[in-house]
C-alpha cells in the first residue's frame, strides 16, 4: 500500500548510491546476496534473543535490497537479477518469523506458523498474477521498474518491514503483531485473487 509513495522518497538517494557502487565494480547480484546473508544473520540474532542486533541487521539487509536494483539500473539489469532478488526477498521474509519461533517456541510458534502460511498464500497470489500479467503484456512502474509485474496490495514491502521492526522493538508482543500481520496478509492475497478474477476470467 505504501511502496509507491516510499519509492518517490528513497529512489533518488538509492540511485546515487547505486551509481557509486557500480563505479567501483560492485555487481547488483553481489548486493542482493549480501542483503540475503545479512537478513539471515538478523534471523540468527533474533533466535539468540539479540533483538536490537536483529533490528540493525534487518535495516542493513533492506538497504541492500533497495541498492541492488539501483546498481542494476546503473549497469545492466538482467532477468536473472530480478529472479535472484525476489528469491532472496522470500527467504528473508520467512527467516525472520522463524527467528522469533526459535527465540521463544512455546509463545511464538503458532502465530509465526500462521504468518508463514499467509506469506505462502500471498506469494502464490503475487507470482501467479505476475505470470498472467506477463502473458498479456501488462506493465507497471508503480513500485519502480521491476523484472516482474508487481500487483499492489494492502501489505507490501514497506508494511512488512514496519512489522518486522515492531517485532524487534516489542518482542513481548510478537503474538499480537504476528496475528494482525497474518490477517492483513491473508486479506491482501484474497483481494489480489478477486482482482485477478475480474482481470483475467474472460481471457484465454
Amino acid at each position: 500500500m505504501l511502496d509507491a509513495a516510499m519509492r518517490k522518497l528513497i529512489d533518488p538517494p538509492l540511485n546515487r548510491a547505486g551509481l557509486s557502487l557500480a563505479r567501483v565494480g560492485m555487481s547488483a547480484n553481489s548486493v542482493t546476496l549480501f542483503g540475503a546473508a545479512t537478513g539471515l544473520a538478523a534471523a540468527v540474532s533474533i533466535a539468540a534473543g539479540h533483538y536490537w542486533w536483529g533490528l540493525g541487521l534487518i535495516l542493513i539487509s533492506r538497504l541492500a535490497d533497495g541498492l541492488d536494483g539501483a546498481v542494476a539500473r546503473a549497469t545492466h539489469p538482467t532477468d536473472f537479477g530480478g529472479y535472484l532478488d525476489i528469491a532472496a526477498d522470500f527467504l528473508f521474509y520467512g527467516a525472520i518469523p522463524l527467528g522469533f519461533v526459535l527465540a521463544d517456541p512455546s509463545a511464538n510458534a503458532i502465530p509465526a506458523a500462521l504468518l508463514l502460511v499467509s506469506f505462502y498464500f500471498n506469494a502464490a497470489s503475487f507470482l501467479g498474477y505476475a505470470v498472467l500479467a506477463e502473458r498479456r503484456g501488462m506493465t507497471t512502474e508503480r513500485s519502480g521498474r521491476k523484472t516482474l509485474f508487481y500487483a499492489d496490495g494492502l501489505m507490501e514491502g514497506t508494511e512488512t518491514i514496519g512489522f518486522f521492526i515492531a517485532f524487534c522493538l516489542w518482542p513481548q508482543h510478537f503474538v499480537w503483531f504476528a496475528t494482525i500481520f497474518a490477517a492483513a496478509t491473508f486479506y491482501t492475497a484474497a483481494a489480489r485473487i478477486c482482482r485477478a478474477y475480474r482481470q483475467f476470467e474472460d481471457q484465454t
